[in-house]
């Protein structure tokens, strides 16, 4: 049996923070129930899953790249970088990546792209609620640092509320500049 690693990212979007990969080896079948797309599922239950995939995973690792490393090769690459730290940081080399989305982050092992993996393949949707969960946590702690911008409650996306506090705040060290609406403020 080929061993089959999940790969995907999160924060791709958002105006503030790391991106956030996670890079997932289940057994086949999986002993989780309920694995889907992070997006689908509510926080609650995305911890809940974050504590199981952790358990029951024959492998799984989480990695970022930084706001200075989005800035400085933009946020493809910088997703890239973190899905490849991730598979990297395996305790078990897989035969196979399967990588949510269109691109693949350069791996010494076979990769391919999946479109709606995160919805179709159960070691993407682990991956995704790993990389979802940390990337979070890493905005409450951003939050805590500068709670005047939300960011507990938008995570980073360009909201009314986040675009409003980045006109009367500026932006913080935690936000993107290479991002439109960030670099608009700091003109």
């Amino acid at each position: 049996m080929k061993v089959i690693c999940g790969v995907d990212e999160a924060g791709r979007g958002p105006l503030a923070g790391p991106v956030f990969a996670a890079a997932v080896i289940l057994e086949d079948p999986p002993r989780i129930n309920g694995l889907a797309d992070s997006k689908k599922l509510t926080a609650k239950r995305r911890d809940v899953l974050f504590d199981e995939i952790k358990l029951h995973a024959i492998a799984w690792a989480v990695a970022s790249a930084s706001v200075e490393e989005i800035d400085e090769i933009n946020i493809l690459q910088a997703s890239l970088l973190a899905m490849r730290r991730a598979v990297m940081a395996l305790s078990q080399q897989p035969a196979v990546i399967l990588v949510d989305g269109l691109h693949v982050p350069k791996v010494s092992m076979p990769a391919r792209a999946v479109v709606r993996g995160d919805a179709t393949v159960p070691a993407i949707s682990a991956a995704s609620i790993l990389a979802k969960v940390a990337r979070d946590a890493a905005m409450l702690e951003l939050h805590a640092a500068y709670p005047g911008y939300g960011f507990d409650r938008h995570k980073g996306y360009g909201t009314v509320l986040h675009m409003a506090a980045l006109r009367s705040l500026g932006a913080t060290p935690a936000h993107r500049r290479s991002f439109a609406p960030v670099h608009a403020v700091i003109k």
